[in-house]
């Protein structure tokens, strides 16, 4: 009688030693990570308007937080707090808009008139660009006159510079608003979603776990933010002080632009040294004198921003340079400005995540800092 083979026997193994099945299920729940990934990524992408306040508020809340809890071991309800630290940040941020309001409209309003004088000042180094462009003027005016009668020309009126600006602040001016209320909400409820998510654990350590990620994550976030915030708060005192020596008018609005750009890591720092440098051309004589505008404001940008922030930040940071740009380039992709503002307090959320879960310690060792792998291996040597 042949032998019947044991249902419950060892599996056939590949030569690699795992089980087809098992290659096969690893092969499945390895596309369905990918397409997890991929669907997350295209619902933030059209989730940007609902997503954007929310995140906003809770980074705003977990940066604040601390205050409050302090204000809280000296008797001072959380509520209290709350309302005070949103309402003055809020009258900061409406004294900073309106001030600025006035100024940004007229250079909006006269932004086809500023860019005929910046060409005026440059005419030399565009003289070539206009021997090229007129050129171009004579091709499309044969050809216009060739197809004259066949073709109808139809264009379409576009809504003014002005117009666009104001849509696009009263949108900024919805989402701050949002985050504001939001941060105000979870601010003045304590440590009560702290409770709950301990009591979302069943185990211990799960509890211990979670509540380590959290506290993390807040001191990790809260450190960054108002590190920076008063950083930056200094640069552009600094900016507005060596812009109205030289005699740059509305030296305060540069200022202010300085504080908002600098959070905008790599970008902020050329984006705004090319605004001065516009803004300058036009409103000094000579082009000498106007340039001083410009170098004076790359000249503190780059101390801040090689000098200044990594010595008092050092490696509480944690974070490589590529793994920064990387991220400030998907997010402003993702979602503009708003994203790569965001980038890197998201990018150090992640960071504490993976430091803290045993799946994700190495994608938390690859977004780390040379010296803190350094450390790190040095660990069990010193034990």
């Amino acid at each position: 009688m042949p032998d019947i083979p044991d249902p419950q026997g060892p599996s056939v193994q590949g030569p690699s030693g795992i089980a087809p099945d098992l290659r096969e299920l690893q092969r499945i729940r390895s596309l369905l990570t990918v397409i997890a990934i991929l669907g997350v990524i295209i619902a933030f992408f059209f989730a940007r308007g609902m997503l954007l306040p929310i995140i906003l508020g809770l980074m705003l809340a977990l940066t604040l937080s601390p205050l409050v809890r302090g204000a809280r071991r000296a008797g001072i309800p959380p509520p209290i707090t709350a309302v005070a630290l949103i309402m003055a940040l809020g009258a900061t941020l409406a004294a900073a808009g309106y001030g600025m309001a006035g100024p940004v409209s007229t250079w909006i309003d006269d932004a086809p008139a500023l860019g005929d004088q910046i060409r005026n000042k440059l005419e030399g180094l565009f003289r070539s660009v206009e021997k090229v462009k007129e050129a171009s003027d004579q091709v499309d005016e044969i050809t216009s006159q060739t197809d004259k009668g066949a073709v109808q020309t139809v264009t379409l009126e576009q809504p003014g510079l002005l117009n666009s600006a104001a849509s696009y602040a009263a949108s900024i001016a919805t989402t701050i608003s949002v985050a504001l209320v939001l941060a105000l909400f979870v601010l003045a409820s304590g440590d009560m979603f702290y409770a709950k998510i301990v009591e979302s654990y069943p185990r211990l350590s799960d509890k211990k776990r979670a509540l380590k990620i959290v506290y993390g994550v807040e001191r990790a976030i809260s450190h960054y933010l108002l590190t920076i915030m008063l950083i930056n708060a200094g640069l552009g005192c600094v900016i507005f002080l060596a812009l109205w020596w030289i005699g740059l008018p509305n030296a305060f609005i540069w200022g202010i632009a300085a504080f908002a750009m600098n959070f905008l890591p790599f970008i902020g720092a050329v984006a705004g040294t090319v605004l001065v440098a516009g803004y300058a051309l036009v409103t000094l004589d000579p082009v000498s004198q106007a340039m001083l505008a410009p170098a004076a404001y790359l000249a503190a940008t780059s101390l801040e921003g090689q000098i200044i922030t990594p010595a008092i930040l050092g490696r509480s940071l944690k974070l490589n340079t590529v793994s920064v740009f990387t991220t400030v380039v998907f997010w402003g992709w993702l979602w503009g400005i708003a994203g790569a503002l965001m980038a890197v307090p998201f990018l150090v959320i992640v960071k504490v995540i993976c430091d803290n879960v045993d799946g994700l310690k190495t994608l938390g060792n690859f977004l780390g800092s040379a010296d803190t792998a350094v450390a790190e291996k040095r660990a069990p040597e010193r034990a």
